[in-house]
């Protein structure tokens, strides 16, 4: 008979538990699912290209945000990393899959880019394993694949990495947008043991759950066709956040 439930981190666990391993992309099993995504580079996946989001070009190219410590979330195959990299940012890239962590360091020995790759649950990554606080903390796909109960990890993340006056940076499904994440409410992912693919987001919802940040901007991400020297899908949201210069960054 077990009683181990006695902190937030035990509740968490427990939930974490509730979800079949290749539907939780997040918590055990997670790794083995995404390598298995990642196994074939030649597949016809819009963002296994080797290009950054259109979001945060933009967010560069107009003064949004400037070159300092970047984290990027879920960095899959290292294309928003590497385009960091190339614009001065000191870069830390964190991804669950060592398949797509290996894909990103080939990448990025090819480009001669010096980004720092963990493969790791960047939840369990202590401070002193990251390089934070971080100017800009970017996801492109990360949050969308998070449990509900995980945003709480999310945002003690957030709290304690995001440094005051910096950015998070946010790319995640569109609710309305159709076949491309699940519109279902929170609990009933619980009940159905599984993320149905990913969860879709209403501009509403996320200004809620970000709303300890300033909201800079929120949009669909623009179509970009495939000449672009940028990805863009219009059933993605982009997001850009700031945390107010007077917060105060504290390691835990």
């Amino acid at each position: 008979m077990d009683r181990n439930i006695r902190t937030v981190d035990d509740v968490l666990r427990l939930l974490d538990g509730l979800f079949a391993p290749g539907a939780d992309r997040w918590t055990a099993g997670a790794a083995d699912w995404w390598d298995g995504f990642y196994a074939d580079r030649s597949r016809p996946v819009p963002f296994f290209v080797a290009r950054p989001d259109e979001s945060l070009a933009s967010y560069l190219d107009r003064g949004l945000i400037a070159p300092g410590r970047a984290l990027d979330l879920g960095c899959g195959p290292g294309r928003n990393a590497l385009h960091l990299a190339s614009l001065g940012f000191e870069v830390d890239a964190v991804d669950l899959s060592p398949a797509a962590i290996t894909w990103a360091e080939d990448r990025a020995r090819e480009a001669g880019a010096d980004i720092r790759f963990h493969c790791a649950d960047a939840f369990a990554l202590t401070d002193t394993e990251l390089n934070g606080p971080y100017d800009l903390i970017h996801d492109s796909g990360c949050f969308h694949h998070l449990p509900p109960h995980r945003r709480i990890s999310y945002l003690a993340l957030l709290d304690r990495a995001l440094a005051p006056g910096g950015h998070l940076a946010l790319t995640c499904f569109a609710a309305g947008a159709a076949g491309m994440g699940s519109e279902l409410p929170d609990t009933d992912f619980y009940r159905e043991s599984g993320l149905q693919g990913g969860l879709a987001y209403t501009p509403e919802s996320l200004r809620w759950i970000f709303s300890d940040l300033t909201e800079i901007e929120l949009r669909r991400m623009h179509d970009e066709p495939p000449e672009s020297p940028y990805f863009g899908e219009p059933f993605l949201w982009t997001a850009l956040f700031r945390r107010d210069a007077e917060a105060r960054w504290s390691a835990r």
